[in-house]
């Protein structure tokens, strides 16, 4: 008695490839959801300490915090034009916008430390002194979204590195692209909590 095998269709190589980026993907948006969820807590948890007797009413963002934001807006903007440009198989300009993602990237973080730096010039410390607990507050927020930006930073000079490698053409964009989604996350999480902190004292 024969027995019939019926065939296993064979994935093309696209299909492939589209299912490999979209699995990547899906990791990458389950990770920011889980991050959303972290900074979502920290906002709350903000909102409700701002019934204590002892936080600070009339607290000013400082002034590299306001810097920091545009170059954080930048860095979407350069990272979303290396993206284009790679699927137009301009090398060129991909290495000059991942280059500046790079140089805007250690811009943001270099303002972010001059805002702590600002405020303990105006004796804001988070720990000791009237309004402690907000610059606590404050400190846990900048810095968990600078632990974030680390790993931007670390995506984004593998993503140079396989770039001169020349792994990347119109081809094969997935590294560009997840790169590019963390970015906007990176950007759109920093505007959010930059609002929030402007508005929410």
């Amino acid at each position: 008695m024969n027995i019939l095998k019926a065939k296993v269709p064979q994935m093309s190589e696209d299909e492939h490839k589209a299912r490999t980026a979209r699995s990547y993907k899906l990791i990458l948006g389950f990770a920011m959801v889980s991050m959303t969820m972290m900074f979502a807590g920290l906002t709350s948890a903000w909102v409700v300490s701002k019934s204590r007797t002892d936080w600070m009413k009339n607290f000013e963002m400082p002034t590299p915090f306001y810097i920091s934001t545009a170059v954080i807006i930048g860095c979407s903007i350069s990272f979303y034009l290396a993206k284009r440009a790679i699927k137009q198989d301009n090398r060129s300009l991909v290495t000059a916008m991942l280059l500046l993602t790079l140089i805007l990237g250690s811009l943001f973080a270099y303002f972010q430390i001059m805002g702590f730096e600002a405020m303990y010039d105006k004796k804001m410390f988070p720990v000791g002194g009237a309004g402690a607990i907000t610059v606590s507050f404050i400190w846990v927020i900048v810095v968990a979204h600078l632990a974030h930006l680390a790993g931007g930073m670390i995506s984004l000079l593998i993503i140079i590195y396989n770039h001169f490698k020349q792994k990347y053409h119109s081809g094969q964009t997935l590294g560009i692209e997840l790169g590019a989604m963390y970015w906007h996350f990176l950007d759109i999480l920093w505007l959010y909590l930059f609002l929030f902190l402007y508005f929410f004292k």
